[in-house]
């Protein structure tokens, strides 16, 4: 388990209240009641001998329906989740209709132990939020991928 690595994308843009990321919310029956400390960044699993910004861009796709958009992508660096799971990031500046998003989706025995396998969206919504919201909707671990995202934003406007 700790090897497994992720890899996925933090989308930005300005708003009109000012900067917003776009953030996944986990499908399946686990995570329907799950808000705060919930949410992720578009991220799937790196195969083997895969490019992690190949992964990240692959998964953007698979999760939300869209290509990734076009624009330099801002390397966040990684962080290691409760999991163990290590999860790399790059930020990238674009726009999606977040209430237009149809993600791939995955069985599983549901309810448990019934035999019967359902399907379930690997993401069942997403939404842009202001990077203090962001902070809390998203799980504790990547919640330092906003953080560097506003640092290196602010750094490139020369603070």
């Amino acid at each position: 388990m700790a090897g497994r690595r992720s890899a996925g994308i933090l989308l930005y843009r300005h708003g009109p209240t000012g900067l917003q990321v776009l953030l996944a919310h986990p499908g399946g029956p686990y995570w329907a009641r799950r808000d705060v400390g919930a949410w992720s960044i578009p991220k799937g699993e790196v195969e083997e001998g895969e490019d992690p910004w190949a992964a990240a861009a692959r998964e953007f796709a698979e999760e939300l329906g869209s290509p990734l958009p076009e624009g330099e992508a801002i390397d966040l660096g990684s962080v290691r989740q409760k999991s163990g799971k290590q999860v790399r990031a790059w930020a990238v500046e674009g726009d999606l209709d977040a209430d237009a998003i149809v993600s791939v989706v995955f069985t599983m025995p549901w309810p448990p132990r019934s035999g019967i396998e359902r399907e379930f969206p690997e993401v069942d919504r997403a939404g842009w939020f202001d990077l203090a919201t962001a902070r809390v909707k998203l799980l504790p671990a990547q919640v330092p991928f906003v953080d560097r995202l506003e640092e290196r934003l602010l750094d490139a406007l020369g603070r």
